[in-house]
């Protein structure tokens, strides 16, 4: 079983509450409908109902059964107004301010997850990351321990032999740019846990990737990700993580016993962690694309799960990032 099809399986068990804030969009419509009557979600359409009926109607999409909430006129919104403005008062927000930003679907639906009345979120069809992340740093913040939101990606890969039966999963390949060791350590230690929670792999293997493996060369890039290690050992001393190591060392048993024989993770990792987002992107998409790889981007280290889409997603992206969304919820 592929990993979408194990992570629709689990999000069926348990269905979760999971808000759209792009609700008059018509691929978001059109996977609401997918959503319910397959039973993997709870869809709720944040919006305009007018808008969000006539896209139905334009698209043939049965919305019968699914919520539409218009966050001008929710009941809810007096009391998310309030939560708001407790959140964020010490940052100069004002009664007024928060008023306003609580009719604004985005904000709406991050207030619905962290006030308890939805599971999680999915955006990004019109939206940008940033347009998404900034309210969820806000309202839901990270969880207890970590320091900062990371990415991870779950690679599926047609070689079976890597990683966990073909499924590896790279981090961090959207986020943060240049992460120092610290941060990259919460990085590691987040993708650990992803593998773990999102994908069921029982034993995550941490490789921390570099152009060097266990000093072979060096340079203050290599002192970096050496450091990030030292530290994720102490932030998780219960995960088997290792670093520094070459792409070929943490995934190829015959370079790793000549280059690392003594590492608990080289030749058997299935979690990469990239020194910083050029290598982590670069390297994605050459898995992909090169290497005939599907990807499924999540987003990690918030204390309530928050997903952003490619602009350019297809409806079955929408249903199966609901469908992460939700297993993530399960375990939160």
């Amino acid at each position: 079983m592929g990993i979408i099809e194990n992570v629709r399986k689990k999000a069926s068990a348990d269905v979760k509450t999971i808000v759209l804030p792009e609700g008059s969009e018509p691929r978001t419509v059109a996977a609401a409908q997918i959503l319910q009557r397959e039973r993997l979600a709870r869809p709720v359409l944040l919006g305009d109902p007018e808008e969000i009926l006539q896209t139905a109607r334009e698209t043939g999409t049965d919305l019968t059964g699914i919520e539409i909430i218009d966050p001008a006129r929710s009941p809810r919104r007096e009391a998310y107004a309030k939560t708001l403005l407790e959140l964020r008062r010490a940052k100069g927000m004002t009664e007024e301010e928060a008023d306003v930003l609580s009719a604004d679907p985005m904000y709406y639906g991050v207030l619905a997850v962290r006030c308890g009345d939805a599971d999680g979120l999915v955006s990004g069809a019109i939206h940008s990351t940033g347009d998404m992340l900034r309210p969820a740093l806000q309202v839901i913040r990270t969880k207890p321990g970590t320091r900062l939101v990371s990415s991870a990606f779950l690679v599926e890969c047609a070689d079976h032999t890597l990683g966990q039966n073909g499924l590896l999963v790279y981090s961090d390949c959207v986020v943060v740019p240049c992460p120092t060791a610290e941060e990259l350590a919460h990085i590691a230690v987040s993708a650990g846990h992803t593998a773990h929670d999102l994908c069921g792999i029982e034993e995550p293997r941490v490789a921390l990737l570099s152009f060097s493996t266990k000093g072979s060369a060096s340079h203050e890039l290599v002192s970096k990700v050496q450091e990030a290690a030292r530290i994720a050992h102490e932030l998780d001393p219960e995960l088997a993580l290792d670093g520094e190591l070459q792409f070929d060392a943490a995934l190829v048993p015959e370079v790793a016993k000549i280059k690392a024989k003594d590492s608990p993770v080289a030749g058997r990792a299935n979690v990469l962690v990239f020194p910083d987002l050029q290598s982590g992107n670069i390297g994605y998409k050459i898995t992909q694309r090169i290497g005939g790889a599907e990807a499924f981007a999540v987003l990690q280290g918030l204390a309530k799960p928050c997903n952003d889409l490619s602009r350019g997603c297809s409806v079955d992206d929408i249903v199966n990032t609901v469908c992460i969304t939700a297993v993530q919820a399960q375990k939160a």
